[in-house]
């Protein structure tokens, strides 16, 4: 008999085969892949960008074109998709882990042997955050092997507006180490979105309907974040401590206000698991 840990890995292994075997899995990837070719696209045709950096660059005495670098342009083009596209396509596998196998009848066979609903949420979660892991991997590496076709490899120019407020000048190799920082909490939010909508699917609701709930979570966290009025709220909302991973690039380095937001988060991820669990537990699957 197998211990409980090699048997765990062999359903991890099973149910990562299962999510990376499907093409829908895959959406993600691709429109990251066309989004950062349009954006770059965009970059090196337009004179805009490069205004707006000279005016900001010089008006510090520095010179536009030893910041105008593959660094530079693969963090901005990383916001927007950030913004737009990670929660889409995390809520669309988080929703699905669960609502879609207990849609298509293949869970009520899952349970049927010996293994615990507990077990089996938290293999099928496992996998959710490897998934998400390796999205925001996929997004980062491909930003930056994109960019360098298109623009040299000089320093690293970064400028977050309100409410973070950084204005950072780096060389090219604190820049690409702060990038990949950036990066460990990037994958800490990815997994958290994913978390979110893993929860709504271990309800009785279609994958659909999970990811919905998922995305209008987020925006209705955004929508209350940009009210004037509710701007003393913002440090209990969850898009403020999404936001953490652009202080990487603050100077000096906030580390309070860093591992206060992964605490959060991480007890954001607990409390979802614990609901979902709790629901999926309590519903009948196998009738």
């Amino acid at each position: 008999m197998l211990a409980p840990h090699m048997m765990f890995l062999r359903q991890l292994k099973s149910e990562l085969w299962k999510l990376f075997g499907k093409k829908r899995t895959y959406i993600g990837f691709g429109m990251f892949l066309l989004a950062q070719n349009a954006m770059l696209l965009g970059f090196h045709y337009s004179k805009g960008m490069k205004r707006g950096m000279e005016r900001v660059l010089q008006g510090n005495g520095y010179m536009v074109e030893d910041y105008v670098s593959a660094l530079t342009v693969a963090l901005i083009m990383l916001i927007p998709q950030i913004l737009l596209l990670m929660p889409l396509y995390t809520g669309l596998i988080g929703g699905d882990l669960v609502a879609k196998e207990a849609e298509d009848g293949t869970l009520r066979m899952i349970l049927c042997r010996p293994v615990s609903r507990w077990r089996v949420l938290l293999v099928k979660w496992v996998a959710g955050v490897i998934f998400s892991i390796s999205q925001v991997v996929a997004l980062g590496v491909m930003a930056l092997v994109f960019a360098s076709f298109w623009f040299p490899w000089r320093g690293m120019f970064v400028l977050i507006p309100e409410p973070e407020r950084i204005f950072a000048v780096l060389s090219a190799a604190e820049g690409l180490k702060l990038y990949a920082a950036s990066h460990l909490f990037l994958a800490i939010n990815a997994s958290t979105m994913m978390t979110l909508a893993f929860m709504f699917g271990c309800f009785n609701m279609k994958p659909a309907a999970a990811t919905v709930l998922s995305i209008s979570f987020l925006l209705l966290n955004l929508v209350l974040e940009s009210i004037p009025a509710l701007s003393e709220y913002r440090p209990y909302l969850l898009l403020h401590h999404f936001r953490s991973w652009v202080t990487v690039y603050g100077s000096p380095l906030d580390w309070a206000r860093l591992w206060t937001a992964v605490a959060v988060l991480a007890a954001f991820n607990v409390s979802c698991l614990f609901i979902g669990g709790t629901a999926f537990h309590l519903r009948d699957i196998k009738s």
